[in-house]
């Protein structure tokens, strides 16, 4: 080893910063004479030189894919985007190796859009199409048609919120002189069909205004009424100690969910109107996010201060909200607003994806209607409900939710949901974690084949493990130390053609909590880990249900449902609950004559008969119980387990409207992960962040706050908190929000935050 401290080191000291970038707490990159090596716990697990670009993308796919780095932490420090990653990842899951290899260029094979299409997209977008149908219509994705739309510089984010003269001076008299609206069919621009020229105004830019005052938009409501307006632009004025205006801080969460881009492909627009589609997400958004659970609950809410967060001269009144909804709804497409929505989500944050959690919200129904019914856990009976069932992420975040058919149990929905879930992630495999309500064996065969793994409770009889086999297993998973006593072994069902792993806990009650999966990978502790988190699903329910009304009904209407599907026979469950009253009394008769014949005086009837002839009367109840058993049993037998539900209601066979319902979920379900990704960007603020990050938000949210346009920013200044380190952390939000320069939807206006200092000085942090 002589020469050993003569051999030149690849890298400097671990204190020399040049040519290094930290990933994050586990993973360094460091780069010298044009070798780069990817550093994993202090492991090299990757190196190659510099212009390999397919070691390189290798490097980023290992890292993502063995749990190392998130998506997007690996884009930062290998400085590209996120979608880059996701794209090597699809192409080493397709191709392997060789695949991460392939040229530049356009995809061979792919169809793209013709520079002689220009025009005809122009004016299929001028006539307010999505990008979807447009797409649809000239065969080929709704990427092409978008980033065609880029290059002809048809921006979303170009309009202004300064109104425009009404009077063009020396523009062209042909030309409407209302950028923002849809000429109506038949007008001198669009001809009888209604499909005009090319068009250089865009239509799905921002809406602009006639208005010079935010607190009275006259003209744009004459214009709405006319049918020249599809939406009013926001208009800001200033104003010191606006009510609520701190929910204003959730818009670039808000805005980073895809929402409103989301919402224009799917559903277009509302028609005319001066409350359009995105004033409408924006309001019900922020409706969710201040605890205005309900349409109704506006009443209690001055208008004027809640327009003044939308940017109106006063909010929707709740006749006018529930006509919105009740529009959108009448469209039909909440199905896919809502895989949109887990599409943009899933892109998002792809690492959280490797374990779901599937679970059912039982929602109670008050109404008048005869309804099927669902046991209600947490109130231990069964009522007219319906039940949503719900996916969750690993660290409990939603993705989307299904409504089950007549309250379908877990293992009738199970298929549906990864069918759901398969399309939504693609090839890569999953772990789907559930609870004993979607116990079946059978069913488990089937989503192994399908390239799904399995984790929930073991269901049933099963022999009790000794105690001596259990160990104390520790371990520190996702920050958090965990310690179990566990048993871990190989169990086989149905009769062996069904092997999975056993995890086994022991509680200090001496209970034993058998959990199943088919991951042998995994940890012994981290398998009961990641089964006892379903629990954060549990808490997700418990927190939109009070924090959210998750439970409100936002449609009492029905609509006709199919009278042929197949229920459980009323009658034939009267005749189990009769048998299982006769077989108490038996067994009860059974014991009282056990009971004479032990205690009977052999003395006095020393033969069986003797004994037969002194208790006849009960022998005589005794044999009738039994022949009432045997006759309830053939009856029950005799009668289908399931019935058409025609022969149980008759022939009008409803259910409640279903897609307003869905709709009101997917606003609570954005609005709850806005709030949580404010929460997790305030947690390296604030100290008690794990108890009270969520009450500090919500606090932020109901402050008050200054508002001040100035140039193209919206000036938003939070009022200080109830004390100074609370208001440290909110500062340190808003310096963090400025940073994504968001523009508040539907205007120019970018949202720049700070907080008062408190104090008669009242300076500001910024």
């Amino acid at each position: 080893m002589a020469g050993a401290e003569h051999q030149p080191r690849l890298f400097a000291d671990s204190l020399d910063r040049d040519g290094t970038v930290v990933i994050n707490d586990r993973c360094v990159l460091r780069t010298a004479d044009g070798v780069r090596v990817v550093i994993v716990l202090d492991v090299v697990v990757a190196h190659y030189v510099v212009a390999d670009r397919m070691a390189e993308a290798y490097a980023m796919v290992n890292l993502v894919e063995h749990g190392w780095a998130a998506q997007t932490e690996v884009a930062r420090a290998f400085g590209c985007s996120t979608r880059s990653v996701r794209r090597h990842e699809d192409r080493f899951q397709t191709g392997g190796l060789r695949a991460l290899g392939r040229t530049g260029g356009y995809p061979s094979g792919r169809k793209r859009l013709a520079p002689g299409r220009e025009p005809l997209v122009r004016r299929l977008k001028a006539q307010g199409l999505p990008n979807r149908e447009i797409a649809r219509r000239l065969g080929v994705t709704p990427k092409a048609v978008r980033k065609l739309l880029k290059r002809l510089g048809w921006d979303p984010q170009d309009a202004d919120q300064l109104g425009l003269p009404i009077a063009r001076p020396g523009g062209d008299p042909n030309v409407s002189a209302f950028p923002f609206a849809t000429p109506p069919t038949g007008s001198p621009q669009t001809g009888p069909s209604g499909e005009g020229g090319a068009s250089a105004v865009d239509t799905d830019a921002r809406p602009q205004s006639f208005d010079r005052d935010p607190a009275d938009r006259r003209m744009d409501r004459v214009l709405a009424y006319l049918g020249l307006l599809d939406d009013a632009a926001p208009l800001f004025r200033a104003g010191q100690r606006v009510p609520r205006a701190g929910v204003l801080c959730a818009v670039p969460a808000l805005v980073d969910s895809g929402i409103f881009a989301i919402a224009r492909e799917v559903y277009g627009s509302l028609g005319p109107a001066f409350y359009g589609l995105r004033t409408t997400l924006v309001a019900l958004l922020l409706m969710a996010l201040l605890r205005i659970k309900r349409p109704e609950g506006l009443k209690e809410h001055a208008p004027d201060d809640l327009g003044r967060l939308l940017g109106l001269d006063r909010a929707f009144e709740v006749k006018t909200l529930r006509r919105k909804l009740a529009r959108l709804a009448g469209v039909g497409r909440a199905a896919a607003f809502g895989r949109a929505l887990a599409e943009r989500r899933i892109a998002d944050r792809g690492a959280a994806i490797g374990f779901l959690y599937l679970d059912g919200h039982v929602r109670v129904y008050h109404g008048q209607h005869r309804l099927p019914k669902a046991h209600v856990t947490r109130l231990r009976i069964s009522l007219p409900a319906t039940t949503d069932y719900w996916v969750n992420d690993a660290t409990g975040q939603p993705l989307f939710v299904v409504t089950a058919e007549a309250n379908a149990g877990m293992t009738k929905m199970l298929p549906r949901l990864l069918d759901e879930v398969r399309t939504l992630v693609g090839p890569r495999r999953v772990t789907v974690v559930f609870d004993r309500g979607g116990y079946s064996p059978k069913l488990f065969l089937t989503l192994l084949a399908d390239g799904f793994d399995i984790l929930t409770y073991r269901k049933g009889r099963r022999p009790r493990i000794p105690i001596s086999r259990f160990r104390l297993h520790q371990a520190v998973i996702d920050a958090q130390p965990v310690a179990y006593h566990l048993a871990d072994q190989e169990v086989r069902l149905l009769h062996g053609r069904l092997r999975l792993r056993q995890v086994t806990r022991l509680s200090p009650n001496g209970h034993q909590t058998p959990i199943l999966t088919s991951r042998r990978d995994l940890a012994t502790a981290e398998v009961a880990f990641r089964m006892f988190e379903r629990w954060r699903q549990e808490n997700f329910f418990k927190y939109l249900r009070e924090e959210y009304a998750l439970d409100a009904l936002a449609d009492y209407a029905v609509v006709p449902d199919n009278p042929d599907r197949d229920v459980p026979n009323p009658k034939r469950a009267a005749i189990t609950a009769q048998l299982q009253d006769a077989r108490t009394r038996f067994d009860a008769l059974t014991a009282e004559y056990g009971t004479a014949a032990f205690v009977n005086p052999e003395r006095a009837r020393p033969s069986m008969r003797g004994f037969k002839i002194a208790h006849g009367p009960l022998a005589t109840r005794l044999r009738a119980a039994f022949t009432r058993i045997t006759a309830l049993e053939q009856a029950r037998a005799a009668m289908p387990a399931r019935v058409p539900v025609r022969a149980v209601v008759g022939d009008h066979v409803v259910k409640l409207a279903p897609e307003r319902q869905w709709l009101t979920n997917l606003i609570k379900m954005v609005a709850y992960q806005a709030e949580s990704d404010l929460v997790h960007a305030v947690t390296g603020h604030y100290t008690r962040a794990t108890d009270e990050a969520r009450t500090l938000i919500q606090s932020a949210f109901m402050s008050a706050a200054d508002l001040e346009v100035s140039g193209d920013e919206l000036r938003i200044t939070l009022a200080p908190l109830s004390s100074a380190h609370r208001t440290r952390a909110i500062a340190a939000l808003c310096e963090e929000l400025n940073t994504r320069q968001t523009r508040f939807p539907g205007s120019r206006l970018r949202l720049r935050y700070a907080v008062a200092t408190a104090g008669p000085s009242e300076r500001t942090i910024s």
